[in-house]
């Protein structure tokens, strides 16, 4: 655990994570934007990401001559980082090139925050991912999905619960994007992509 051999930029592969948890029922939930951030990247770049393994779903393709791996954890939110360290190892990617596309309450479902590194926040996937890559150095792309309806809603009911109509049409403009920054994360430009869609 949190043992990584290491290669050159230029040769390594990447680890493009989309958190959720499996399921139907939890298809349209907030908490599973990042596997729907993850179907976008998928369907941009022709992978198809379907393969068990590493408890998690995969898929592969390649960008500009660099592979990148394609991950859905299977574990449920809280348990990411097993399937992320298993994949992570196998493939030999430290946590600098393992990019992570999660939900965030603390923007509405139009806006996204891109971080180089960084703790967990409270976020439960974020901190499994920490604890078992033993790393908090790994870029993250934070997906609005809108702030609780009053204080006193509990979080996990909020999170688990779906879109609406004209959230999941807001929710589309930042999911578009979302290609393109893993093209300029993975072309180690990620402070363009931070000036580029990280809105205040």
């Amino acid at each position: 655990m949190g043992l990584f051999h290491r290669e050159s930029k230029d040769e390594g592969a990447f680890l493009i994570v989309g958190l959720g948890n499996p399921g139907k029922k939890y298809e349209r939930t907030r908490h599973n934007v990042g596997f729907m951030a993850l179907d976008a990247i998928a369907d941009a770049f022709g992978a198809r990401v379907i393969r068990s393994r590493f408890d998690g779903l995969t898929g592969e393709c390649s960008l500009d001559g660099k592979k990148l791996i394609l991950l859905k954890p299977q574990t449920f939110m809280n348990l990411s980082g097993v399937s992320v360290e298993k994949a992570a190892n196998y493939f030999h990617i430290p946590p600098e090139r393992v990019l992570v596309f999660c939900d965030d309450i603390s923007f509405p479902p139009s806006r996204m925050r891109i971080r180089r590194k960084g703790t967990h926040g409270g976020h439960n996937g974020l901190r499994n991912i920490i604890d078992r890559l033993e790393s908090e150095n790994f870029p993250r792309v934070k997906l609005g999905v809108g702030e609780k309806p009053r204080p006193e809603h509990d979080l996990a009911d909020w999170v688990l619960s779906a879109f609406t109509e004209k959230e999941m049409a807001d929710l589309k403009t930042a999911l578009d994007v979302c290609p393109e920054i893993v093209k300029l994360v993975v072309a180690g430009k990620i402070e363009e992509a931070m000036s580029r869609y990280n809105r205040s």
